[in-house]
């Protein structure tokens, strides 16, 4: 017979039963425990502990004492603080060595049953003595759910196996400077396997809704379909949103190992290969810079996809140490995409009418534009350049590189230091220095602080030679490119440049 009593009227049956069942005979004890298995429904061995004398109920609080009690429990802290807050199976090992060397330099003090006591405690009660201690202050991570982790397939670096042209892995890259504070502009990657084409969407914060939407725009203007997606282990892409959007449109959802960023090799490399080196790390954050950046990728997808040549990885042979790499020969994304076997001879001529009516001068000099606008911080409407603009700027191509850095994500914005901040402790003795360094030019900057020390006491401390020597080298330098380019100046004086140098 199944249970139909409640708990309530179970436990008040067992009351009314106990004084019956401890006065009965045993036949008595056995009709009563028949009826009583055949209401409550319980097994028979629990109704005769229940019914019994020695029941937990009537048993009295058991009063013992504790091995283990405040005075242990302290010196354990400090013993634990002492060690760096090990484990306590390693802890355990080290109780005797650490007690007695803390005793010997008159840390602690412990009387000799608590050593006793310390010095036979197990690893298991260690931990649970001090896991109250540990959980105090440690806050607990939010994250995505163990079930949701396990609804998304892992995929590593060797589980691609050369597939069609729609196999993707995506990324986000922080444009946070030097900060994660705050809300700022990410990139939104995504590059496919096979082909390396590879698409930039600029975000205004990482959020799952806006990665759904982000994926349906990316899906328009791909020249194949998105088959799979495979991303890291970052809250905006293992959601639920993004796994029901995955699951409704057919898209093969899987993500990396956690830590193992080699698992998405290829967008990593495009981080770095096409969004840093287009943006570089500054921040940028608001909506005018979100625009702006979407409009410089624009530009970037067709002059990245079209027009720039990417290597890829044909075979990887280890030999001992050594491990040799064999690439196909580079090609653009758009040419992997003509040359394979699964995109249509229609898509094929689509790409290859876009590719005629690009103009590769005035792609770059849209980027190089849109570049100065991010750098500068501008939030100003942006126009594309007329013709004009664009002939200066291929004048302009013959003699870039004579200013260094072309690009202005990429270019500091600080300018040098010319003024001083500390008084020039040389200025009054520097044409006694001169002197000197004319009389023997290869004497040594310490040999001129302790000539000046023995000739001007409590003048000059020895914390001033690293000046000293800065300033020393910048008159040898001078005296270099004196005798090289056939100088003729008198001598050599110091200017802000140098004493700024100097300071």
């Amino acid at each position: 017979m199944g249970r139909q009593l409640s708990l309530v009227t179970r436990r008040e049956l067992v009351e009314i039963l106990r004084g019956r069942y401890a006065g009965a005979d045993r036949e008595g004890k056995q009709a009563i425990l028949d009826e009583f298995v055949a209401v409550s429904g319980y097994h028979r061995k629990h109704a005769i502990r229940l019914l019994g004398e020695k029941t937990e109920a009537n048993r009295p609080p058991r009063v013992g004492k504790r091995i283990y009690d405040e005075a242990v429990q302290s010196a354990l802290i400090v013993l634990w603080e002492a060690a760096d807050r090990i484990c306590g199976k390693r802890l355990k090992v080290l109780l005797p060595v650490l007690i007695d060397a803390m005793e010997r330099h008159g840390h602690l003090q412990l009387a000799n049953e608590v050593r006793s006591r310390l010095l036979t405690i197990s690893a298991a009660t260690i931990d649970r003595r001090l896991s109250s201690v540990r959980e105090k202050g440690r806050r607990r991570r939010s994250g995505v759910s163990t079930a949701l982790r396990k609804a998304i397939p892992v995929r590593t670096f060797g589980d691609w196996n050369d597939p069609a042209p729609g196999s993707m892995e995506a990324d986000f890259v922080c444009h946070c400077g030097t900060t994660m504070s705050g809300t700022f502009v990410s990139t939104f990657v995504l590059t496919d396997i096979a082909t390396g084409w590879t698409e930039c969407i600029a975000m205004p914060a990482r959020e799952q809704h806006l990665v759904t939407e982000a994926l349906r725009q990316v899906r328009k203007r791909l020249p194949f379909p998105l088959l799979e997606l495979d991303t890291d282990n970052d809250p905006a892409f293992i959601n639920g949103t993004v796994l029901d959007y995955c699951h409704e449109e057919g898209v093969h959802f899987t993500r990396s190992r956690p830590y193992r960023k080699n698992d998405q090799a290829w967008v990593e490399q495009k981080n770095g290969a096409i969004v840093r080196r287009f943006i570089g790390y500054g921040r940028l954050e608001g909506l005018p810079m979100t625009e702006t950046l979407s409009k410089l990728y624009e530009y970037s997808r067709l002059y990245v996809n079209f027009l720039q040549p990417s290597f890829k990885l044909k075979s990887k042979i280890r030999e001992g140490a050594q491990v040799k790499k064999k690439y196909h020969v580079p090609a653009t994304p758009y040419q992997r995409l003509l040359a394979s076997k699964h995109i249509s001879e229609k898509v094929k001529d689509s790409l290859k009418r876009q590719f005629a009516g690009l103009d590769p001068i005035h792609l770059l000099a849209q980027i190089r534009r849109l570049q100065a606008v991010l750098a500068a911080g501008n939030d100003k409407t942006v126009s594309e350049a007329g013709p004009q603009a664009r002939t200066e700027f291929l004048k302009h191509l013959s003699v870039a590189w004579r200013e260094g850095e072309v690009r202005p994500t990429h270019r500091k914005k600080t300018a040098p230091r010319t003024w001083r901040t500390w008084p020039d402790a040389f200025e009054g003795v520097w044409p006694t220095l001169l002197r000197w360094l004319d009389e023997q030019p290869d004497i040594t900057a310490k040999d001129l602080l302790v000539r000046l020390q023995h000739e001007l006491p409590d003048s000059f401390a020895d914390g001033q030679l690293r000046t000293l020597q800065r300033r020393v080298k910048q008159w040898r330098i001078a005296m270099a490119d004196r005798l090289i380019m056939q100088c003729e100046d008198d001598a050599f004086e110091p200017d802000e440049t140098v004493a700024a140098v100097g300071a």
